[in-house]
């Protein structure tokens, strides 16, 4: 049975500290950040958000871009086709198929998860999440397993090009089932990296005036089971980049030194889970137990 948790939304005090801080990491990547162009940088491009994300943002993203939104298709998945990864020395046919078919009809899953903080960075994630992302209405992690254990929703929203036909994106919305509030709003594809074979995930998190943009490296794993990687050797490799844009226009790109690692297999039960770490550097600081299963 789901535990049932108050809604608690941010107070006044709250809001005034949450946007503070998000000011303060703009600024931050835009000092630090290297000035840049989306023909020099293509795998950066993205949506960009505003001051508030929310559930809201595809519907807005898709009428700004002319695109349709394709909800409610049973069959949407966040790869059109699995085997576009391959190559670079990944094999996709050998990924088990239970684990290409959550990728190519991710709506006909549910997802149960379970957060493990630890570390001393957990303190200083969680309170980012408290004032920011609550905020902002994105990567808002559950903090608890109280809040996780109260259930997450899972909805696919497609975008497509009303004159190619083609989907430049694929929506994922997560939202908490107690609350209503954002988990996740991110759009996933794929793309090309310079100097790299292959291709990677691109999976794009819209935040105010700018984004979260995570290129992941797909990697085979014993048993047939599945990785994504973002781990790189800087700029221009797989990798967690924070992106800015001016008012201007210019685009500032900060390559952030938190590795993400999202393993994917089946249990000795046949149960579909996924392991997803986080780390800054080498500090582990949250992994994310996912228990996936077929919806009905």
């Amino acid at each position: 049975m789901k535990q049932r948790t108050r809604k608690v939304w941010p107070n006044t005090v709250e809001v005034a500290l949450g946007d503070a801080l998000e000011w303060g990491i703009q600024r931050w990547v835009v000092w630090t950040g290297r000035e840049t162009r989306i023909s020099e940088a293509p795998w950066l491009e993205g949506p960009i958000g505003e001051r508030r994300i929310g559930p809201d943002f595809y519907e807005a993203y898709a009428r700004e871009e002319a695109l349709e939104l394709v909800e409610g298709e049973p069959e949407t998945g966040l790869l059109t086709d699995f085997s576009v990864l391959s190559g670079g020395g990944f094999e996709a046919e050998v990924v088990r198929s239970e684990i290409r078919r959550f990728y190519e009809r991710t709506a006909l899953f549910g997802l149960d998860v379970r957060p493990e903080w630890s570390g001393p960075l957990r303190y200083s994630a969680r309170t980012l999440i408290y004032l920011v992302s609550r905020n902002i209405q994105q990567l808002n992690l559950p903090t608890s397993p109280v809040a996780a254990g109260a259930g997450m929703s899972s909805e696919l929203i497609g975008l497509r090009n009303p004159i190619t036909n083609q989907v430049p994106y694929c929506g994922w919305l997560r939202r908490s089932l107690a609350t209503g509030a954002v988990i996740y709003a991110g759009l996933y594809t794929t793309c090309e990296l310079p100097g790299r074979q292959g291709r990677f995930v691109k999976v794009v998190f819209p935040l105010p005036n700018g984004s979260a943009t995570v290129v992941l490296r797909p990697e085979n794993r014993p048993d047939g089971s599945f990785a994504l990687v973002s781990a790189g050797d800087g700029f221009g490799d797989a990798g967690y980049y924070r992106v800015h844009r001016g008012p201007d226009g210019t685009l500032r790109a900060r390559y952030v030194p938190i590795k993400e690692a999202i393993h994917v297999f089946v249990d000795r039960a046949g149960t579909l889970r996924t392991d997803h770490t986080l780390a800054l550097r080498k500090a582990r600081f949250l992994t994310l137990h996912y228990e996936i299963s077929r919806r009905g």
